[in-house]
């Protein structure tokens, strides 16, 4: 992919960490020029507490071979969000692809909580988080990527639309935002398709972030020690995979064939022909269907 984006610009919205920050480096690592946005910053963090920040993220994109532009944004504040779509306006004058990641729902939705005994505040705040700000960056931002024609648009979520249609989704708060996110990707296709854009929704797999590794106590370089503890953590990714994904569907002129679709990161790598980091092709849904849901032993052959 090196160099096939050169000249491209991005806004990855919401890259602090995990999926948005894999996808933020394989842009740039394409040679995208790439605007990084979050809470978290060097000098302020999020209700995350945590040590990532955009600023590192940035200077990810920029070592990989791209240029990462660090932007603080809240996208709950459109103000904020229509100063940051005029910045890039002033700087590129144009805009290729956004990447609408926003999510910072970890320490919000209580696991198989019915909705009654769900905290509410939280509950709502995770929705205010899923959904109010992929509308707002959106509206905000769509009217510079309409301007050239063969802009891109991915709505990140978890889980297929085939998935999440058939499956409980954790709680009824996640259920709900992991399914409108999916119905946002199919509503943009049809209000973008006709007007030269593109929209997608995409899903990765089992993903290792920096929360999922800190949750097992292991790293990147031991990750396969987490599989005593959790035998089907052997189908997850990294989130490079589904990075290559997004650079890989922003660099294919013929794009428009997805437009509106529900895509998996496992999915686009057998269209696409990328790895993951260690040259496997984690292939996560068919996977958790076929062999996690369906209570089998776990056992990866075949799925990556």
């Amino acid at each position: 992919m090196s160099g096939q984006l050169a000249g491209k610009v991005a806004l990855v919205a919401g890259a602090t960490r995990g999926a948005g920050r894999g996808i933020a480096v394989e842009l740039g690592a394409a040679g995208a020029t790439v605007y990084v946005t979050g809470r978290s910053t060097r000098e302020r963090r999020s209700e995350y507490d945590r040590p990532e920040t955009i600023e590192d993220t940035a200077d990810l994109v920029t070592a990989a071979g791209g240029r990462g532009v660090a932007v603080p944004v809240d996208h709950l504040v459109p103000d904020e969000v229509r100063a940051l779509v005029e910045r890039i306006d002033a700087e590129q004058g144009r805009l290729d692809v956004l990447v609408n990641d926003i999510w910072g729902g970890e320490l919000l939705f209580d696991w198989n909580a019915p909705v009654w005994e769900h905290d509410l505040d939280k509950g709502l705040r995770l929705l205010r988080l899923a959904v109010d700000t992929h509308a707002i960056t959106s509206h905000h931002a769509l009217p510079l990527l309409l301007r050239r024609p063969g802009g891109l648009v991915v709505e990140m979520t978890d889980g297929t639309a085939e998935y999440n249609r058939d499956t409980y989704r954790n709680s009824f708060f996640y259920d709900l935002a992991k399914t409108a996110v999916l119905r946002m990707g199919f509503a943009l296709g049809h209000e973008l398709g006709p007007r030269g854009a593109t929209a997608v929704t995409l899903t990765p797999g089992w993903m290792r972030s920096e929360i999922m590794l800190d949750l097992f106590g292991v790293t990147e370089e031991n990750w396969r020690d987490a599989l005593e503890r959790e035998p089907h953590f052997c189908i997850s990714e990294t989130p490079r995979y589904v990075g290559r994904a997004v650079a890989a569907l922003a660099a294919d002129p013929d794009v428009a064939r997805w437009n509106g679709q529900s895509l998996s990161s496992g999915g686009l790598a057998q269209v696409y022909g990328f790895t993951d980091l260690d040259g496997s092709r984690p292939d996560a849904w068919r996977y958790i269907t076929e062999v996690q849901d369906a209570g089998k032993p776990a056992d990866a052959t075949g799925y990556r």
